[in-house]
């Protein structure tokens, strides 16, 4: 089985990343195949339309596996429209269904345009809502962004700070701190993680002196995953939670808010950052940036994300599969 890659949105970057990982990769073994328009790509690559999953490694090395979909009409690098928006949605249900029968071995996701989406009536926030509806576990979802120097994972995420903190409380800290303690067993061949909790205010609050949310939240939370048998420890004061000498304490930091998480590892790693779908019964990850309608078409656009998101697609993929076989 391979990974499927999506076609993103075709005014985006999405096109010539997915050319530049088959250029890299067509003959390391490292093998996916596109669902998407081929008419993108056939100029710069060659292109073998297959009609089921299990024809793509077979061509990998000679031309680029393509399910194909079609566009209503011709793309403009950097000018999205929401005409596209039926065929990029197609795109994601092909890929999550063939995931989910056991076709592909994961779903790799080329960004998308929320507001394109918008426009044309889509009705979730984003992939990552929209994929957990497609797999039945509407709500499960948690968003893991992952790197060779840090892993992360945001308690809120898409609200504003204040609806963030509104948000916060002990059921909702322990479910995404339990998701998180699973993922790293059963995906990432961690046997007991170690699970660093950050808190909310500076310096954890402090005893109290600048926020009660540690002591009221946080830290019964904590107390809550220790007893179901999770290695979770804070809450960490998150000024000094991603420096290089904490963060080999810990295998991967539970935070509270999006930016928290986010910023200090796109510092760390922008570039091999990946985003990483949990509590989904499939794989899914996805590059860690945007559509960047700017330079789409200029041939300014670095791989190394989609390439790190493929490859460990691949990882996770064999990985799960793996436990699912020993557990039987």
């Amino acid at each position: 089985m391979l990974p499927a890659l999506t076609m993103g949105d075709p005014a985006g970057i999405g096109p010539e990343l997915t050319i530049a990982a088959w250029r890299m990769l067509r003959e390391s073994g490292e093998a996916f195949f596109w669902i998407g328009d081929p008419s993108l790509v056939a100029d710069e690559i060659p292109v073998r339309i297959i009609g089921n999953a299990g024809e793509a490694a077979a061509v990998f090395e000679n031309a680029l596996p393509v399910m194909p979909l079609s566009l209503p009409g011709p793309v403009r690098a950097g000018h999205p429209e929401s005409r596209f928006a039926d065929a990029i949605i197609a795109s994601i249900g092909k890929a999550t269904a063939l995931a989910l029968s056991g076709e592909a071995s994961a779903v790799v996701t080329n960004p998308i345009s929320k507001i394109v989406l918008r426009e044309a009536g889509f009705g979730f926030p984003g992939h990552t809502e929209f994929l957990a509806a497609l797999c039945d576990v509407p709500g499960e979802e948690i968003m893991m962004l992952a790197s060779p120097r840090l892993r992360v994972v945001p308690v809120t995420v898409h609200v504003g700070l204040r609806a963030a903190m509104d948000m916060l409380n002990v059921s909702r800290i322990v479910h995404v701190g339990a998701t998180l303690h699973r993922a790293l067993q059963r995906d990432f061949g961690i046997a007991a993680p170690r699970i660093a909790v950050a808190g909310l205010n500076p310096h954890a609050g402090e005893g109290g002196v600048m926020g009660s949310e540690e002591q009221e939240t946080i830290a019964p939370a904590i107390a809550r995953m220790r007893a179901m048998g999770i290695d979770a420890t804070g809450p960490w004061p998150p000024d000094t939670l991603f420096t290089d000498l904490a963060r080999p304490g810990y295998d991967a930091a539970l935070c509270m808010y999006h930016d928290q998480a986010l910023i200090p590892l796109k510092t760390l790693d922008m570039a091999t950052g990946v985003n990483v779908t949990l509590g989904l019964p499939i794989v899914r990850t996805s590059p860690d940036h945007g559509t960047a309608f700017g330079i789409a078409g200029k041939g300014e656009a670095d791989v190394t994300s989609l390439l790190s998101a493929l490859r460990l697609a691949g990882e996770l993929g064999h990985a799960r599969a793996h436990a699912k076989e020993k557990n039987g």
